[in-house]
């Protein structure tokens, strides 16, 4: 159904906010060069790095540029998700596996009562919201559309260039948005139709699955448009010394 413009059904609804944001976000993106894409704005950033400069422990990539990944855990802001999965049904062991933590660790959490402190996670640049948005995508076409077979941390060929960057993610994107059109009522519907291994996707209806992903962009893409006004910002004090 349709309502002016707006489509009500539920596919419609995921389609019609998922062209929105990649449209906004798109227009955002323009005229990022190669320094703002690999900025650090404070020491430690999370980057896109040359293999022999990665700084953390399980960086990932097929070539010479790696994007940094610290060490497994499960975030205090995740506490109620994980409790959400257990609630689900979803064993301990599973929940581990796909926090790629411990059994005690997830014990850890279950048991945890009263305030949860807030995550301090790291800064990160546009190169790495970019990089791992571009990685979650690739895995989830792969493992939903594709042959299921490659490692999602062994489709993206990581970039220095913010040129070529953004031309192979809007064009994953564009495959993206293609396949995810095709879906009928019933793989909406169907639980494990998404089979992406990082995570709860083979546990959850494939709805489910599309509204996270949406998520995944919204939130990279706003904190992308956060850190683009902040070397702008800086540029502009530097400009004025």
């Amino acid at each position: 159904m349709e309502t002016g413009r707006v489509r009500t059904d539920r596919l419609g609804v995921l389609l019609d906010q998922f062209d929105c944001v990649r449209e906004r976000a798109q227009v955002r993106l323009e005229g990022l060069g190669d320094e703002e894409y690999l900025w650090e704005p404070v020491p430690d950033c999370w980057s896109i790095r040359r293999r022999s400069e990665a700084v953390t422990p399980r960086a990932y990539g097929p070539g010479e540029w790696v994007i940094d990944r610290g060490a497994p855990d499960i975030p205090a802001g995740e506490y109620a998700e994980v409790a959400r999965q257990a609630a689900d049904g979803m064993s301990v062991a599973k929940i581990a596996e796909d926090w790629s933590v411990s059994v005690e660790r997830v014990e850890e959490v279950l048991a945890h009562t009263g305030p949860v402190e807030p995550d301090i996670s790291p800064v990160t640049t546009i190169a790495w919201r970019l990089g791992h948005l571009h990685s979650c995508f690739a895995g989830e076409w792969e493992w939903t559309f594709g042959e299921r077979r490659t490692d999602p941390h062994e489709l993206v060929d990581f970039t220095s260039s913010a040129a070529l960057a953004q031309e192979r993610f809007w064009s994953l994107l564009d495959r993206w948005r293609d396949a995810v059109g095709r879906v009928t009522e019933d793989q909406l519907d169907t639980i494990g139709f998404s089979q992406y291994p990082y995570g709860s996707a083979p546990d959850e209806p494939y709805i489910s699955v599309l509204w996270g992903s949406n998520l995944e962009l919204i939130h990279h893409m706003a904190e992308i448009a956060l850190l683009r006004d902040l070397w702008q910002a800086a540029r502009s004090t530097r400009t004025s010394l």
